[in-house]
């Protein structure tokens, strides 16, 4: 009687494969044409949706600006203030550099740069296009200075419920995903507070950019990253498979 054959030892990949294995923001959507056609249906009802609203919603922004007093009135300010369009560009270029750094691979921080400016910069010409006004100040009871541009919908709220898509998206396979998922769901909350309590926008204005940011944010990442990013040399593959490349 033969004795039976060893077993074959599992196989293993190679260093150069595994660094070529999609992870985290870079794994390849599985269903581009529904991506695509949710997303462009989205942004459709919400435009069509912003020239009907007028100031529907103007007697909650009353009473949500109400609260706009004392430490809570100071938060709400600072928030406001903190993820206006010039510091919410210097926290996205922050961020990336640190996933760069983090990841000592470029793709990662250029896919999140990426996915949060195609989401977010958009939603600004659906502003000009609906020309909603913003809260009459005159009739708030603690009225906020804003820009004098159109309320609907909120680049604010856009801008921080892209980034934290992103984010988790970058961190999907690692141990701080669902701290992620749970500290940006409170932050994207704190946001849209703080918006409606300064009375900056309606609060239809936030809802439908929350909205916007959950059906965009995948076609986003589906354009630049799957379609636009393997097309660019040095997004191609991880700079350390590149680098091994130029030794050889």
């Amino acid at each position: 009687m033969t004795d039976a054959p060893a077993p074959t030892p599992a196989r293993r990949e190679s260093p150069a494969r595994r660094e070529r294995t999609p992870t985290g923001i870079l794994v390849r959507t599985p269903y581009p044409l529904a991506t695509i056609a949710i997303a462009l249906g989205t942004v459709i009802v919400i435009t069509i949706v912003g020239f009907v609203l007028g100031d529907v919603d103007f007697g909650l922004a009353h009473a949500l600006n109400s609260l706009h007093t004392g430490a809570l009135g100071a938060v709400t300010t600072a928030v406001y203030h903190v993820i206006s369009p010039a510091p919410a560009i210097g926290i996205t270029v922050v961020v990336t550099g640190v996933l760069w750094a983090v990841h000592r691979d470029i793709r990662p921080a250029a896919a999140f740069a990426g996915t949060v400016a195609i989401t977010w910069v958009p939603s600004d010409l659906v502003k000009e296009l609906v020309q909603r006004p913003r809260p009459d100040t005159a009739l708030l009871p603690h009225p906020f200075a804003t820009q004098p541009d159109p309320s609907y919908p909120s680049g604010h709220t856009v801008f921080i419920v892209a980034i934290v898509i992103a984010l988790t998206w970058v961190l999907r396979d690692t141990r701080w995903h669902t701290l992620a998922v749970t500290l940006g769901t409170v932050v994207v909350v704190v946001v849209v507070l703080s918006l409606t309590i300064d009375a900056v926008h309606y609060p239809t204005d936030t809802v439908a950019s929350v909205v916007w940011a959950l059906a965009v944010a995948p076609a986003a990442r589906l354009v630049w990253v799957d379609w636009a990013m393997p097309r660019i040399p040095v997004l191609r593959r991880p700079a350390l498979t590149a680098r091994r490349t130029a030794r050889h």
